[in-house]
C-alpha cells in the first residue's frame, strides 16, 4: 500500500477501535510495514482517537527513526514480532477490558488463553499465549515474544493487554478485535455450563483453514 494511504489507514482503524472502546485514553499502539521495508508506528503518549498521519514515527529498513514523533515505548514488543515472524506486516496492542479481565482469572490456560467458543478466534489467531506481567516498556516483553520463535501470531500480556501480528494492518486489527470479542464471551459465560467446540471441531477448523496450531 502506498505510504500516504497506509498512514491514513492506520489512523482510521485506530480511531475506529478507540471510538468503540477497545482501548482508551493514550493506551495502545500500532505499527505497519511500509513498501520499502521500514515501519510506521504510533508515537508515544498518543490517543488512538486522535492520531495524526503526518506525525507517525517513521523508521527506515535499518530500524533508524527518520521522521515523525518519538515512537511508543513498546517498540521492543513490536520489533520482536517483526524479527521472528516473516509474515508480519503489522502489529497492534490494545488495553482491551475483557481480555485483560480474563487474563486475571486463576484458571486460564496460559498456553491456550482463549477457550474454544467460536470458530473465528481459532481461524484468525490460532493459539494465544498468555505471558506473565511485565512493566510497560520492559525489554523483557520483547524477549518473551522472541522466546516463542515466531510460533504465535498473538499473545496476551497478563494484567495489561493483547498483542497481535497480522499480514497487514487490517488483518491485525480484525484479529485483535476477535480476541477481545472471544474474551468478552468467555467472561459472560463464566459460571454457566457452556457448550464449547469439541477437540474434533477445533482440529477440523485447523485443517480446513490451515491454521497455525503448534503444541
Amino acid at each position: 500500500m502506498q505510504e500516504t494511504r497506509l498512514r491514513d489507514h492506520i489512523c482510521l482503524l485506530a480511531k475506529s477501535m478507540f471510538d468503540r472502546g477497545l482501548t482508551g485514553g493514550s493506551t495502545g499502539n500500532i505499527s505497519a510495514r511500509t513498501e520499502d521495508g521500514g515501519l510506521l508506528v504510533s508515537p508515544t503518549g498518543t490517543s488512538f482517537g486522535r492520531l495524526d498521519p503526518e506525525r507517525l514515527s517513521r523508521f527506515d529498513a535499518r530500524g533508524v527513526l527518520v521522521s515523525g514523533d518519538q515512537p511508543t515505548k513498546e517498540m521492543p514488543l513490536h520489533s520482536a514480532f517483526y524479527d521472528t515472524r516473516s509474515t508480519a506486516g503489522a502489529v497492534v496492542h490494545l488495553h482491551a477490558c475483557h481480555s485483560v479481565a480474563l487474563s486475571m482469572t486463576p484458571d486460564v490456560d496460559a498456553d491456550n488463553f482463549l477457550p474454544p467458543l467460536t470458530p473465528y478466534a481459532i481461524m484468525k489467531l490460532g493459539r494465544v499465549k498468555l505471558l506473565p506481567f511485565f512493566m510497560p516498556g520492559d525489554q523483557a516483553m520483547g524477549d518473551a515474544v522472541r522466546g516463542l520463535a515466531g510460533k504465535r501470531s498473538a499473545v496476551m500480556l497478563a494484567n495489561h493487554g493483547p498483542v497481535v501480528a497480522g499480514k497487514d494492518v487490517e488483518a491485525a486489527c480484525n484479529a485483535i478485535e476477535e480476541l477481545e470479542d472471544t474474551a468478552r464471551l468467555a467472561m459472560m459465560m463464566r459460571g454457566i455450563n457452556t457448550r464449547m467446540l469439541s477437540d474434533a471441531d477445533v482440529q477440523a477448523l485447523v485443517t480446513k483453514f490451515d491454521v497455525e496450531w503448534d503444541d
